[in-house]
């Protein structure tokens, strides 16, 4: 962080007022560093006042603060305490006016009850401008309380005066002098446009003087390394000014030009930009500025001149669906082929996000139906739907070549689509990127929404004329997940990681309108959409704790709490997560706690599954099975009298299909499956329950497993059972769940870890057994 020192540029960061730049300061800098550079930055636009303290002796706060003003501090605050952060902030603006003689100078305390009257009042300062007939400048000094509208000029001498002296002794020099004179040089005529004090100009002389940035033109298709033109454009008003103007205002040697018959101030940073060249920009930076309005050049955001960029990105053509396909495009698949092939043929990438089961796989084979099939479609996914993609492919496109580059005899074809998997795209990523691809998708997307994992990494490398990914969930635990999907499938397109959270810690306007070109996100609830998708269902079913369950919960919350009381850092950190996860097993049940290879005596979720289970078969009914947790899932498996399927992350790629096809053509009514290694990509609509045994502590997880069964192709109502504990955790984070579901597409918390952050109070209060009714 660098705060200059120059009295005209005093309190600015990164070479912008501090005010303006610290949203974009990140939580990692130093709090009290910034909170004192805000005073600084008050200091300098004359934004603190005299005080009289109880004791009658001088002092100097910061304020009369406007609406901003407080809404850049509780910003700031949201790292600390707001009420310290004043007293801080009136701290330095004490100390800085100090180092003279007399009240609000001396750095010893001074009387002054002839004053008080005058700081209750919360006196802002401000400067009247005039001209003489021969164009030169005069100021005459103004103060105004906060409760009157019109401002007094400041007149003869004593304490008032003394106050004003001391505030421009810190704040701008020249100020001290205009009380006695009120003649301003042209510098100093420079320095008010950037000084932050209050002016107001004479009428006659115009001040609508403005820069906007000017994108180039540019045709054809787009490449994020394209480099475009990028120059200032400045207009008076509404009236642009020719390059024969610009210059004459680049060569003024004064702050005033004569233009189109009228006098014209010229602030010194639209005299730099008049002669300023800009470097060029690329392509995905151009698309940026054209949609936000705005750019960064050197730090400072500025604004950008309409452009037909933007049009050009989101006018979506009509095309037909391609010859090749054999299947009935509905409406919204059809829109997002449209928009996919759009987006692909400009040469940019794009994020289709439509809920699980909407039919994102049909939609991309479509699109590579639709492109150049000079050079072979690459589509990465989970071991477990390559079987599936492989499937829709014969169905919807037949006779289109299709290759799985998986396996020990895996070779690459040169036509067609290639399927791989994640952990083969990781190993071989440099036999990938050496091939030539038309397109790469990669499937379930999240698989790399850490830009610095392996994963990640090996997927940037590979090379190919256009990106997709595909996700039902583009953001599950932060925003920052959205960028490094869309800074994969566009590189450049919302900065660097670093610039990114800056400008965006949390979403707005601005951040939706780069993003929403190029993520298409539908819901199965959106209208249109899936209408003929038969209801869904959802209940939170409570189960009390077995008499051994609640000695096992008592016993486990008394002792790990009264460790963590005596840890701190990783160790509590670590005792916190060993907390947490061994409640959530006792609440499965005891022999899931104890480690045992069957269950022995029961819990109340296992009381309630059995009779679920006797329900649903009776009725002719299939059911998938999920918890968190694989030896509880062995527990189970072992436990189920009926045909069973279990599948996990350990299951093989072709056993994993099998059990698909089982399930799917009624061989087994019951699927037990664990949540991480089939919550996403299956197609399992033969199912008409969905039954969470434990609870993942992410919504958006939690529906993706359900989206197994309640997505394109179910026929029947899907009714989805969570077991929840009462008087657990588990109940007291299920309710905490319904707040976080509508959050799921911003920012989200990463589940059991973001309760190691709680305090010892806070996480007795949440583990803490309660008694049921």
């Amino acid at each position: 962080m660098f705060v200059s020192a120059d009295p005209p540029r005093l309190g600015h960061l990164n070479g912008k007022p501090l005010l303006d730049a610290l949203p974009e300061v990140l939580p990692g800098d130093d709090y009290w560093a910034v909170a004192a550079a805000t005073a600084l930055a008050f200091v300098a636009r004359g934004r603190i006042v005299p005080g009289v303290t109880a004791a009658g002796h001088d002092t100097w706060r910061v304020g009369p603060l406007d609406h901003a003003d407080e809404l850049h501090l509780r910003r700031l605050a949201a790292h600390g305490d707001y009420d310290l952060l004043r007293e801080f902030l009136d701290a330095v603006a004490d100390a800085l006016p100090r180092g003279g003689h007399g009240p609000f100078a001396s750095t010893e305390p001074q009387q002054v009850p002839g004053l008080k009257a005058w700081a209750d009042e919360q006196i802002t300062l401000s400067l009247r401008v005039e001209t003489t007939d021969d164009l030169r400048f005069r100021a005459i000094v103004q103060v105004r309380a906060v409760t009157d509208p019109h401002p007094r000029d400041v007149r003869g001498s004593g304490r008032e005066l003394d106050a004003i002296r001391a505030i421009g002794r810190i704040g701008w020099p020249p100020l001290q002098r205009l009380l006695d004179q009120a003649e301003l040089t042209d510098d100093e005529v420079a320095e008010l446009l950037d000084t932050g004090i209050e002016v107001h100009w004479p009428k006659d002389l115009a001040t609508t003087l403005t820069a906007q940035a000017v994108i180039g033109e540019h045709t054809g298709r787009f490449a994020a390394g394209d480099l475009l033109t990028f120059s200032w454009r400045l207009a008076l008003g509404s009236d642009v000014l020719t390059d024969a103007e610009m210059d004459l205002i680049a060569e003024a040697s004064r702050p005033v030009v004569r233009l189109r018959d009228r006098w014209v101030l010229v602030d010194p940073r639209l005299k730099r930009k008049a002669r300023q060249q800009l470097a060029p920009i690329t392509a995905v930076q151009a698309v940026t500025a054209a949609l936000t309005g705005s750019a960064v050049v050197d730090g400072e955001h500025v604004a950008v001149a309409p452009h037909d960029l933007a049009a050009t990105i989101t006018t979506i053509p009509r095309i037909p669906p391609p010859p090749g396909l054999r299947a009935q495009l509905r409406d919204y698949q059809l829109h997002g082929l449209r928009w996919l092939a759009h987006l692909t043929g400009l040469g940019l990438g794009a994020c289709l996000a439509d809920d699980m089961g909407l039919g994102k796989t049909i939609t991309l084979i479509a699109l590579h139906l639709h492109r150049d099939h000079e050079h072979p479609t690459l589509v990465v996914c989970p071991a477990s739907l390559l079987g599936n993609w492989e499937r829709e492919i014969h169905r919807f496109a037949p006779g289109t070549p299709v290759t799985r580059y998986h396996g020990p005899h895996r070779t690459l074809a040169t036509e067609g689509i290639v399927l791989t998997t994640y952990g083969t795209m990781r190993m071989d990523a440099g036999t990938l990127r050496q091939h030539r691809w038309g397109m790469v998708v990669a499937d379930e997307a999240q698989h790399v929404k850490n830009p610095r994992s392996g994963t990640a990494t090996a997927l940037r490398g590979i090379p190919a004329a256009a990106r997709v990914a595909l996700s039902g969930t583009p953001v599950e635990n932060s925003l920052s997940e959205l960028w490094s999907i869309l800074d994969w499938t566009t590189p450049g397109l919302l900065g660097t990681h670093r610039a990114f959270r800056a400008r965006w810690p949390e979403p707005d306007d601005t951040l939706a309108k780069v993003v929403k070109p190029f993520l298409l996100r539908r819901r199965k609830s959106d209208p249109g959409v899936a209408p003929e998708l038969p209801a869904k269902t959802e209940t939170d079913l409570p189960v009390p704790l077995t008499t051994e369950q609640a000695a096992l919960y008592e016993a486990l919350t008394r002792e790990t709490l009264d460790r963590i009381a005596r840890s701190d850092g990783m160790a509590r950190r670590g005792l916190v997560l060993g907390l947490l996860t061994g409640l959530k097993q006792i609440c499965n049940h005891p022999s899931h706690y104890l480690g045992h290879d069957t269950l022995r005596g029961t819990s109340g979720k296992l009381e309630l599954l059995d009779e679920l289970l006797g329900t649903i078969l009776a009725e002719d009914g299939s059911v998938l099975i999920f918890t968190q947790y694989v030896a509880m899932a062995r527990l189970l498996h072992r436990h189920l009298e009926q045909p069973t399927l279990f599948l996990h992350g350990g299951t093989p790629v072709h056993r994993r299909e099998q059990m698909v096809d089982d399930f799917q053509q009624g061989r087994a009514p019951i699927f037990l499956l664990s949540l991480k290694a089939a919550g996403t990509g299956l197609n399992l609509t033969r199912a008409d329950h969905v039954i969470h045994f434990d609870r993942w502590w992410n919504p958006a997880v939690e529906d993706q497993a359900t989206d197994r069964a309640h997505r394109i192709g179910q026929t029947r109502p899907v009714q989805v059972h969570k077991l929840v504990t009462e008087g657990t955790v588990e109940e007291r984070v299920a309710a905490l769940l319904q707040d976080k579901r509508d959050l799921a597409d911003a920012v989200l918390h990463g589940g059991d870890a973001a309760l190691t952050e709680l305090t010892d109070a806070e996480l007795a209060e949440l583990v803490r057994l309660r008694s049921t009714p």
